[in-house]
């Protein structure tokens, strides 16, 4: 059986905001090359989780590791293996879409000497090659995530950890999102990956788990999922809402709507 080295390690983590715990005692091992889907209604604790791992939250008690390094107590080296691709990005419109790619390999302290080579590999890649020099303020919304995530792995990820990829892309933009993010993963990169999309959850991910009131209440494949839910339903979607309890009101919308 081949050894798989485990790259993400969350250990009994617990966020609280005063009298509300947002994430509860959760853990999770990911190794690497794995895609890794999270799920979870609105308000289950998914972005309080991704913000915990990429060291933007500091938890209240538990342990986030990335290959060996504890997010809290050693920050840079962790987020030097981190490519984090959020759902609501900052950007700067001011500048081209090359000079931000720069200010970001500078921040990532990348090899003056492979800058520009990278730059341009990745402007070819998310197909933004012909709008490198434009400022980003003339930059539809589906141009601005795809050279946010050309910012994200400017630096040759181990990790990439993304929320919400395919907000505001085209059919085209999302299908070749989705390539180049199995492309990297078959290299072994680990994606760990936060959708309300669950037709791209299913398409994508090898391992799923999925949160609600900030537990992980099943992990699993599909399959696994599947015989977790204790259901013959073939898509993720229905297997999503038995486990979450959503089904009933799914049940109760479709005999509203006939």
């Amino acid at each position: 059986m081949n050894h798989q080295t485990i790259v993400i390690e969350i250990i009994n983590l617990t966020k609280r905001y005063g009298n509300i715990t947002a994430v509860s005692n959760i853990n999770l091992t990911i190794p690497d090359g794995q895609f890794f889907g999270f799920l979870g209604p609105n308000g289950a604790g998914k972005t309080t989780t991704i913000k915990t791992i990429v060291g933007l939250l500091k938890p209240t008690s538990g342990v986030v590791n990335v290959e060996g390094f504890d997010v809290q107590k050693e920050p840079l080296h962790a987020k030097q293996i981190i490519g984090f691709i959020p759902d609501k990005p900052f950007i700067y419109e001011k500048l081209t879409g090359r000079e931000f790619l720069q200010f970001m390999a500078g921040l990532y302290q990348v090899n003056s000497s492979e800058i520009e080579t990278r730059i341009a590999q990745l402007l070819d890649m998310f197909e933004l090659s012909e709008w490198g020099n434009e400022l980003v303020e003339s930059y539809s919304h589906g141009m601005r995530q795809k050279l946010v995530m050309s910012a994200a792995l400017i630096h040759q990820p181990k990790v990439i950890v993304v929320d919400e990829p395919m907000v505001g892309l085209d059919p085209k933009g999302a299908r070749l999102v989705k390539k180049i993010f199995q492309g990297i993963c078959a290299k072994g990169t680990t994606i760990f990956m936060s959708t309300h999309t669950l037709e791209i959850a299913e398409e994508m991910c090898d391992y799923i788990a999925i949160i609600q009131k900030g537990e992980i209440i099943a992990k699993g494949t599909v399959d696994e999922l599947r015989q977790q839910a204790q259901t013959s339903q073939a898509k993720l979607e229905d297997i999503f809402l038995e486990l979450t309890g959503g089904y009933e009101m799914k049940e109760m919308i479709e005999f509203l709507k006939n």
